[in-house]
């Protein structure tokens, strides 16, 4: 194996739970060239990585199927010996299908998994992490020591961040790209008002989430508390999490950032729930949930956006005190 390509074009926490992939493959292939395609937008996530060799990017939005025909064109000159899917869409299927790999490797449930050389089940079911489901397409040529997701932020990400790191901080990240696995706002800004203002407060996200972030402030009064929403690059907001007293996420991408870089994290579960395969992998992590049960949650793999029951007490009803006890 001296040329491997993986691909995850998916969103950020899925890519982020590919790199326990990669990290297996250059521990049993050390001097092999690792290449990584990902879509455009995820790139900033690998920035300075150490063991791959290239990242290819496929531009989704602009000519998407004009550019996978020039990825696959790309992807079929480097001649890979192993060519390793972690999807299940048929897009991803058709490339590591048509790659030229000498070994194709994806999951069973891909529409073009009957041309793969190996087929893996893909299987959701409590107590199974999707780490482990990655692992599980190379297991049989990199063994099956479970390896934690890392990200590698730079001396750069460090000096970035290091004016926010005078004192003690937190760090909230209150969005969602789905609206059920969005704890409200007016949670989050009761929940800001169990923290001492001598602490201060980070709110992080992307750009679309600065007015959120904003109203939190406001109508929270805390007045400890800084907008970085849109402000930091995946990489910095990871090593701003790093050495916080906790980060507070919902069910999205933060808490794999913080999962990435072994970062303190309490993670709220709305509409999904733990049991799906996602949840933290940090060494001081925690879940805070609704305390009964519903019986229509969970409602679906990754969220609506709106609820479908109208009521979203599966996220109202989430008690602000399990959030304080990891202050």
């Amino acid at each position: 194996m001296n040329r491997i390509l993986v691909i995850q074009t998916a969103s950020i926490g899925d890519v982020i739970l590919s790199t326990p992939v990669i990290e297996k493959l250059h521990q049993a292939f050390p001097d092999a060239k690792i290449d990584l395609l990902v879509k455009n937008g995820m790139e900033g996530l690998f920035n300075g990585h150490p063991f791959l060799h290239e990242l290819l990017v496929w531009d989704k939005k602009n000519g998407k199927y004009k550019n996978l025909f020039a990825i696959l064109k790309k992807i079929r000159s480097a001649h890979y010996d192993w060519v390793i899917n972690l999807q299940r869409f048929a897009s991803t299927g058709f490339l590591t299908a048509f790659s030229k790999g000498a070994v194709t490797t994806g999951f069973s449930k891909n529409p073009f998994s009957f041309l793969f050389t190996e087929k893996i089940l893909h299987e959701i079911r409590p107590g199974v992490h999707e780490v482990y489901r990655n692992l599980k397409l190379i297991e049989s040529r990199a063994g099956n020591s479970f390896t934690p997701p890392r990200l590698y932020p730079s001396v750069s990400d460090q000096a970035r961040t290091a004016q926010y790191k005078s004192g003690n901080y937190y760090t909230l990240s209150p969005a969602s790209l789905w609206f059920t696995k969005q704890y409200p706002a007016e949670k989050w800004i009761e929940f800001m008002g169990y923290i001492d203002e001598k602490s201060g407060v980070y709110l992080l996200g992307s750009s679309q989430d600065h007015e959120l972030c904003e109203r939190l402030i406001r109508e929270s009064g805390h007045k400890n508390t800084t907008n970085l929403a849109g402000k930091l690059t995946f990489l910095e907001s990871a090593a701003l999490m790093r050495d916080a007293r906790m980060n507070f996420t919902n069910d999205s991408a933060p808490m794999h950032l913080a999962s990435a870089t072994n970062s303190p994290v309490t993670v709220i579960y709305c509409s999904t729930i733990p049991d799906f395969g996602f949840g933290p992998l940090s060494d001081d992590s925690a879940i805070v949930e609704i305390a009964g049960k519903l019986d229509c949650r969970p409602c679906g793999l990754h969220g609506f956006r709106s609820c479908p029951k109208v009521h979203f007490r599966c996220a109202t009803e989430i008690d602000v005190h399990g959030l304080s006890a990891r202050l």
